[in-house]
């Protein structure tokens, strides 16, 4: 997950240093960068300009102009040995997986291209992606230009619904990550891994963690109710949804890209109607563009019956505790950000407290 603040511009001058990086960021400068243009393309490709690309808090991203005349994106994983979260581990060739995968069984959802993936003793882990179009949603909200999101937002949700037909061999992430033979095995060791993180971060938590842990085996009912491995971007805030306007109608955005997608897995396409309305509720926002643009194109329909809210519920509780669990990997502190600390710790009860008041007997008998 990102911390969500937004992303900048480009500069790049010879030196530049970046200020305000997380812990896992490294500082990059345009020597560095031409180093990765060499190890990716030849020696004899140039770096015309450069800059840095932010937003984000795990890796760093910088924008690259190529003397060959391609814009393109270098994204640069943490040092090797930067202390990570368990399922942060390898993202970067997680990230690199997605894309040849996304490309070859689903072709029209919008992610870059991936053009090198590296991994080596001097420069660690990277890739280069080509460079898409358009602006992110977060972006556009900032502006000063008023435009219509509607439509791309209901773009995003139609190519969300694409992503789910692709089909895993298993439930979770891969790389030697959380994951299992079952939904509910996958969703269980994810919970797990976080709560190990929180431990060994000292990161206090607004419940106990046997409290969390339990839940999966208390709502088996609706979590083993997910068969198939449904492909998940998982990471659909504002600032990975690239859009641009259309000449007519005017002022209307549109759809160009999808980015960011190395927080990937295999899991219940419902995972991922959490992260596009952050911090609110899905069920309560029917008419939203993105779940209109979701339920346009999905192969089955979205019933918001008692199974489907219950495990909603589950992975907003998930999202919220992952980001707050990473808050001290991306140097964000209790005391630095207790807007954060105390929105999240409401939105964590919250959720716990929905997830108090179901039946007994639907516990029970797997009804609502």
């Amino acid at each position: 997950m990102t911390d969500r603040r937004p992303r900048t511009g480009r500069g790049g001058e010879k030196g530049r240093r970046v200020e305000g990086l997380s812990r896992t960021q490294r500082s990059l400068d345009h020597d560095q960068v031409q180093g990765f243009v060499e190890a990716s393309f030849g020696a004899a490709r140039r770096v015309v300009d450069c800059g840095p690309i932010l937003g984000g808090g795990f890796a760093t991203v910088w924008r690259v102009t190529l003397d060959d005349g391609r814009e393109v994106v270098l994204k640069v994983a943490p040092p090797p040995d930067a202390p990570l979260l368990r399922y942060e581990r390898g993202l970067g060739g997680a990230e690199a997986r997605y894309f040849r995968l996304v490309a070859a069984r689903a072709p029209q959802v919008p992610v870059p291209p991936l053009l090198h993936y590296g991994n080596d003793q001097q420069h660690g882990e990277w890739l280069f992606s080509g460079l898409l179009p358009g602006r992110s949603l977060e972006q556009w909200s900032n502006s000063e230009q008023h435009l219509d999101d509607a439509p791309a937002r209901h773009d995003f949700g139609a190519a969300i619904a694409v992503l789910h037909t692709v089909t895993g061999d298993h439930y979770g992430y891969d790389g030697g990550r959380a994951s299992g033979a079952t939904w509910r095995a996958a969703f269980s060791a994810m919970l797990g891994d976080l709560l190990t993180d929180a431990a060994d971060w000292g990161v206090r938590l607004p419940t106990s963690p046997a409290r969390i842990q339990e839940l999966p085996d208390r709502y088996a009912w609706v979590l083993d109710q997910v068969r198939r491995p449904s492909l998940l971007h998982f990471d659909g805030w504002d600032g990975n949804v690239l859009a641009e306007p259309e000449p007519e109608p005017a002022g209307a955005l549109r759809l160009r890209g999808i980015v960011d997608g190395e927080r990937y897995l295999f899991g219940d396409p419902l995972m991922d109607l959490v992260s596009p309305l952050i911090y609110r509720r899905v069920e309560d926002d029917a008419d939203h563009p993105f779940l209109r643009g979701y339920r346009a194109a999905a192969a089955e329909p979205v019933v918001f019956d008692e199974a489907t809210l219950r495990r909603l519920s589950l992975y907003r509780l998930h999202l919220y505790l992952l980001m707050t669990v990473e808050m001290p990997s991306r140097g964000i502190t209790r005391e630095t950000r207790p807007d954060r600390f105390e929105r999240l710790a409401d939105l964590l009860d919250h959720e716990l407290t929905e997830l108090r008041r179901a039946s007994p007997s639907a516990i029970a008998g797997g009804t609502g």
